[in-house]
């Protein structure tokens, strides 16, 4: 039958799936800075991966990591026991035996995603608080505030040309930012219909998940995980790993001709081509 004999049409989906890398702690309990010491990160990020097929994506990961386990060079590695609770259950850059990383970076190539991110220099924002202070003594910095921040920015821009849009985000610990998720994209909804005059009809879904039970959180993670490498110890592998897969890293809090806030993408790589001065 064709659409003209009422054949509905098929809805459009986008998938999201969003997760953090490093942490949003600036002070310690006496109120001396910890942003950027031992143990504690200089930036702190947050990462959402566009994925076109979520289920082969979970098909390719599961396959991936049960052909890892049962091959016999990795027999005796921590992380591939399941006691361990590490590879065996999930791929965790961090966690996962270089050899392991590389396969998966491998696989991750060759699929349709598309990586966005947003960065926060914990620096910069040491100052900003230190100055709200001044004017406000009674203000305290309140870490929740900062995850709710990046959220907003990471999707205020978002245009969504589908019927559904649906997110997951990775779940920390027992905090939920379902709320925090949501309200964002209402936020980017108004912004739409105050710049176009018209709302799109989008019906979005919001849900939290653990890497163990949605897969694509994996895949989201080890982009995050390279982006990380590359902001907190310079290492440029891993970023150009993911680099053809990348659409924008937006620097926050990086100034630039007396404006604040830079953004990477195809037009401008976040590391410059070999050979380049500029």
């Amino acid at each position: 039958m064709t659409p003209d004999e009422g054949t509905p049409e098929e809805l459009s989906v986008l998938h999201y799936f969003v997760d953090e890398a490093g942490d949003p702690i600036l002070f310690d309990r006496r109120g001396r800075v910890r942003a950027g010491t031992p143990g504690c990160s200089q930036y702190f990020m947050l990462g959402n991966l566009d994925v076109e097929d979520p289920e082969e994506l979970r098909l390719r990961l599961d396959t991936l990591r049960a052909e890892l386990l049962r091959d016999p060079y990795f027999k005796g590695v921590p992380s591939m026991q399941p006691e361990n609770r590490k590879t065996a259950v999930a791929f965790h850059a961090k966690d996962d035996n270089p050899e392991v990383r590389r396969e998966v970076f491998r696989l991750l190539s060759q699929c349709e995603l598309r990586f966005y991110a947003v960065v926060r220099d914990k620096r910069a924002l040491v100052k900003s608080v230190k100055q709200r202070n001044r004017s406000d003594p009674a203000y305290r910095y309140n870490q929740n505030e900062q995850y709710d921040n990046l959220v907003s920015e990471l999707f205020r821009k978002f245009r969504y040309s589908a019927d559904e849009v649906r997110i997951c985000f990775a779940k920390r610990g027992a905090s939920d930012r379902t709320n925090a998720l949501s309200k964002a994209l209402k936020n980017a909804e108004n912004e739409f219909r105050n710049s176009y005059g018209f709302s799109m009809r989008w019906k979005v879904f919001v849900e939290s998940s653990t890497p163990e039970w949605n897969t694509c959180l994996q895949a989201v993670d080890y982009f995050l995980w390279a982006l990380q490498r590359y902001y907190e110890r310079g290492e440029e592998r891993f970023v150009e790993l993911i680099w053809p897969q990348v659409f924008e890293v937006h620097e926050l809090d990086r100034l630039e001709h007396g404006r604040r806030g830079v953004i990477f993408g195809k037009s401008r790589p976040l590391i410059a081509p070999s050979g380049d001065q500029t």
